[in-house]
């Protein structure tokens, strides 16, 4: 089931829109399942299942960071995360470049802003995002990549709200774009929608969409 629903999803995805597989909760054979059918992305959203399936898996998938990340741990994926997609403050985007310092590396990272109306999201609001890339402290970070924006919607049937949040989100990310990534052709990705919202949100510019139920079957 996991190859065929795969399939079905890449199928009606746009050519540039990336995939990423998330396999949180999920067994490694499900996730060869996907391997085997092509998927290398894979997103999970805690950090010591992510280090075991690291090491137990197939070198060539891309491990995405997915979920909400302390920076007490993030030294355990620095050596070899591909995207961390919620920098939700400052204290942590430090930490990231810390650590990918001395892991002689730069790792590319989202920063993640809250657009739902539900307290529970984590996330930067415009002002805050804004004052952090005004910052100088910002400008002598060297080993983050900034790649572009990540942001979850209202968990709710009311797709007008959905598809506002989504606005909002896509407005953010081409406002730091032309004030402060210009010249910064890698700050190109908006990582928004999942399993029950993705259609909505590549309608409103997504080109990252992380899909885990619609590929695994519900979380056990």
């Amino acid at each position: 089931m996991i190859s065929e629903n795969l399939s079905k999803i890449k199928a009606n995805l746009p050519s540039d829109v990336t995939l990423v597989a998330v396999s949180k909760t999920k067994p490694n054979d499900a996730i060869l399942e996907a391997y085997e059918t092509g998927q290398r992305i894979f997103g999970e959203n805690r950090v010591q299942e992510l280090v075991d399936k690291h090491e137990s898996l197939p070198k060539d998938i891309e491990w995405h960071m997915i979920g909400h990340l302390q920076t007490k741990k993030v030294k355990y994926i620095a050596p070899f995360i591909s995207l961390i997609h919620g920098v939700d403050s400052f204290k942590l985007l430090k930490e990231i470049n810390k650590r990918a310092k001395n892991e002689e590396r730069s790792i590319d990272v989202l920063i993640q802003f809250h657009i739902a109306q539900e307290e529970s999201k984590f996330g930067f609001d415009f002002d805050e995002a804004k004052e952090m890339f005004e910052s100088g402290d910002f400008s002598e970070l060297e080993n983050v990549n900034i790649r572009g924006v990540m942001g979850m919607a209202t968990f709710t049937d009311n797709k007008e709200k959905v598809e506002d949040e989504f606005r909002t989100l896509n407005n953010y990310f081409l406002v730091f774009q032309s004030h402060f990534f210009k010249f910064n052709d890698s700050f190109s990705i908006i990582s928004m929608g999942m399993s029950g919202d993705y259609e909505i949100a590549i309608e409103e510019g997504s080109n990252m969409v992380r899909i885990g139920s619609t590929i695994f079957g519900e979380r056990n």
